[in-house]
């Protein structure tokens, strides 16, 4: 049998992708305007909106969202009475964390050992790509059967909410029968993958004090209350024994009944140590899809290098809480909250502060646009047939969409399956999987305007 022209397209494509692809990573579009120019984000968003423009979209705008980012829209208008189908990607990024860790720079696009590298490459500018991939090789094999909107988020990566703000302000703009969100991924290389679930998050900033101003650890040391060391049991009463999270009033005995995470393969895609345990009880599904985590992303404290003795008068740090499916953030939040300032010891002063939150989300995979993804995935992994997983990271913008647009079928595919090492040190994309899911959507496309009709 021979190639689906969809697929020989595609292929076709591909070298412009890459090409494509090391411009987008070239810029360090972290939305985070104290450690990363503006400029670099407003530069980014300008290359996917002529991207657009080049494709024959019409009404390209920079969204100015309430968070101070903007937003890409376009549309491409599809045969009379097509449905309209959502096309998401974000175009910011993590910051790179150690630069001076990755083995090729971050923002320069490198290839190696058969994948692309590059902060952004799968998470989530490689979207980007796979939703142009896809347009293009319709437009090549006898136009795009549904009327296309495209959004490219500008700080998904920061939590703060721009985009789902501006379309709870403007309703109708991203409207549409079906939204597809590039922003997850297989759970492995070459195993076609939708994402039914996504944990939910929230951010929390503490602060702990105990004292007007430091003092000599060995004048005052044994009796002055020391806030690093506070805050430090406060941490620790977040986590169990073994390593389950521990919010007062927060259950955790969820279960995932769904495709299951195999422990071995669990460690070797986290790059566990050796003799190092797992934390937390029940599978590793249920651990990571179905109940919540904390994390500790970060500590306010003196480092080792220069500190000097004494006791701290302050101390602070950031917590992210993943919240599963089923459980309100908004509320989950309030129990961090209380949970911080009841386990505070010593009568310390603790103050804490949201900064960040996002609601779990649930699909529902018996929608026509499932069935119509499960044949185009099968098609474009041959031998293959779609998997339904779930994702420990949040996307918040699928929560205020389904409020939005309640009739809207919501899919989850991506880029980032294990490999990708998104959001580490080292971020790669397979071009294998852009050129297979990128080939996915296209025949998805059409299958679902044939559905639709």
């Amino acid at each position: 049998m021979s190639p689906d022209p969809i697929t020989e397209t595609i292929a076709s494509l591909m070298p412009r992708a890459k090409a494509e692809l090391a411009e987008l990573v070239a810029f360090k579009s972290v939305a985070d305007f104290d450690q990363f120019p503006r400029s670099e984000s407003e530069a980014a968003a300008n290359w996917v909106a002529d991207a657009l423009r080049a494709e024959g979209f019409q009404d390209v705008a920079l969204l100015d969202t309430p968070d101070g980012t903007q937003s890409v829209y376009g549309l491409l208008p599809g045969p009379e009475g097509a449905p309209t189908v959502l096309l998401y990607a974000h175009y910011d990024v993590q910051p790179p964390l150690d630069e001076a860790a990755w083995t090729s720079p971050p923002f320069e696009l490198t290839e190696r050992d058969g994948r692309w590298y590059g902060r952004g490459s799968a998470d989530c500018k490689g979207g980007v790509l796979m939703h142009l991939l896809a347009l293009r090789a319709l437009k090549a094999n006898g136009g795009v059967p549904v009327t296309v909107k495209v959004i490219a988020e500008g700080s998904e990566e920061q939590g703060t909410g721009g985009l789902e703000r501006y379309a709870e302000q403007h309703p109708d703009l991203l409207a549409a029968d079906t939204i597809v969100i590039g922003d997850a991924g297989n759970f492995r290389v070459g195993l076609p993958t939708v994402t039914a679930t996504l944990r939910g998050m929230t951010l929390v900033r503490v602060r702990i004090d105990t004292l007007a101003g430091n003092l000599h650890s060995g004048q005052f040391g044994g009796a002055a209350p020391d806030a690093l060391a506070a805050l430090v049991r406060v941490l620790d009463s977040l986590r169990a024994e073994d390593g389950s999270t521990t919010v007062d009033g927060l259950t955790g005995d969820e279960v995932w009944d769904g495709l299951q995470y195999e422990e071995d393969d669990f460690r070797k895609d986290a790059k566990v140590l050796d003799g190092v345990r797992l934390v937390g009880k029940g599978t590793v599904a249920d651990r990571i899809w179905a109940r919540p985590a904390v994390t500790v992303l970060g500590i306010d404290c003196p480092p080792v290098v220069g500190a000097t003795p004494s006791v701290q008068a302050a101390a602070r740090a950031l917590i992210s809480l993943r919240v599963p499916p089923g459980v309100d953030a908004a509320e989950a939040t309030k129990l961090l909250q209380a949970h911080l300032e009841t386990h505070t010891p010593w009568g310390a002063q603790v103050t804490t502060e949201q900064i960040g939150q996002g609601q779990p989300f649930r699909a529902d995979t018996t929608s026509p646009a499932y069935a119509a993804m499960a044949q185009a995935m099968g098609e474009a992994y041959p031998g293959e047939e779609m998997q339904y997983a779930g994702q420990g990271g949040s996307i918040p913008l699928c929560n205020t969409l389904a409020a939005l647009y309640p009739r809207a079928e919501i899919l989850l595919i991506g880029l980032s399956e294990p490999e990708a090492q998104i959001h580490a040190v080292d971020e790669s994309v397979s071009p294998q999987e852009l050129e297979r899911l990128s080939v996915a959507e296209a025949l998805f496309l059409r299958k679902y305007a044939a559905t639709a009709g």
